[in-house]
């Protein structure tokens, strides 16, 4: 199953709803009642509802599209958990996951333009699988994590580079308002598993190509691990980390520029598809 947020005209005209639908090919029935696939997750009999749904239907094709999941309650991102990435930063494979937050202001659709700021000419590009919680829990044991993962999308960390390493703390490059794709749909843990092809692609020519696969900690383990310092709640997302391929890490260094498409792909998920400009 494939869940969305579809963003949809107010009955003035005047501005822009959100509601959960379903994929069912090339449209969008409407999941009556929820207001976004956060809202739904939070609603313990949310797959039979969702299943069940037979609302107001919708053209795929030129849908207005919010980030899948608009304002989780935590965004856990997981720093260096590719090998080729930790080799190509210069850094050893870890012991334990880096962890690091976003919040819910930097979350975009998944067709939306990507905005850089006017502090920053450093935005790099970071394709990431992300693993969306569907249920409550503390201390998850990882034979157990299966059980609280909703299902899969994909994210794209947009990253200043100049922020980031101003200090050894990564926050402040990772979180810019109006940065981070995140969708095109919640793709339920039946239908996908890690390990598919990711790539990523500024103006068609592929930056990132790794199988998600290719995890140093897998989205199981990282649920059972963030799990042990913090209660993970539907909605919950946490984004797996990112491959080589960043434009930081090449000679000459390579960052976003106004007017390029960058495009985010995971088979079996879907695309992300982002026009850069300037921040108004």
């Amino acid at each position: 199953m494939r869940l969305l947020t579809l963003r949809t005209e107010t009955a003035t005209g005047t501005g822009k709803d959100t509601v959960a639908v379903r994929q069912d090919g090339e449209t969008l029935t409407e999941i009556p009642g929820f207001a976004d696939v956060g809202a739904l997750l939070a609603d313990p009999a949310w797959e039979q509802k969702a299943k069940a749904a037979n609302g107001a239907t919708h053209a795929l094709d030129g849908a207005d599209l919010a980030a899948v999941v608009p304002a989780p309650g935590k965004i856990i991102c997981v720093g260096h958990n590719y090998r080729n990435h930790i080799k190509e930063m210069g850094r050893d494979i870890p012991e334990y996951p880096t962890l690091f937050a976003k919040y819910q202001e930097s979350l975009i659709g998944p067709n939306d333009d990507l905005a850089l700021p006017q502090e920053s000419d450093t935005v790099d590009w970071e394709a990431e699988l992300a693993v969306i919680i569907g249920k409550k829990g503390r201390r998850i044991a990882e034979a157990d994590a299966a059980d609280h993962i909703a299902g899969y999308a994909v994210l794209n960390d947009v990253s200043m580079r100049d922020y980031q390493f101003r200090t050894i703390q990564w926050l402040q490059g990772k979180t810019w308002e109006n940065s981070t794709p995140f969708g095109p749909a919640l793709v339920t843990k039946d239908e996908f598993t890690a390990g598919p092809l990711m790539t990523s692609a500024v103006d068609g020519e592929i930056q990132q190509s790794t199988p998600t696969g290719d995890l140093v900690f897998t989205p199981e383990f990282l649920v059972s691990y963030i799990s042990t310092i913090i209660t993970l709640n539907p909605g919950d997302v946490i984004a797996t980390g990112t491959p080589g391929g960043v434009g930081h890490a090449q000679d000459p260094k390579r960052y976003l520029q106004e007017g390029q498409l960058l495009v985010t792909t995971i088979e079996g998920l879907g695309q992300l598809n982002n026009r850069v400009v300037k921040e108004a």
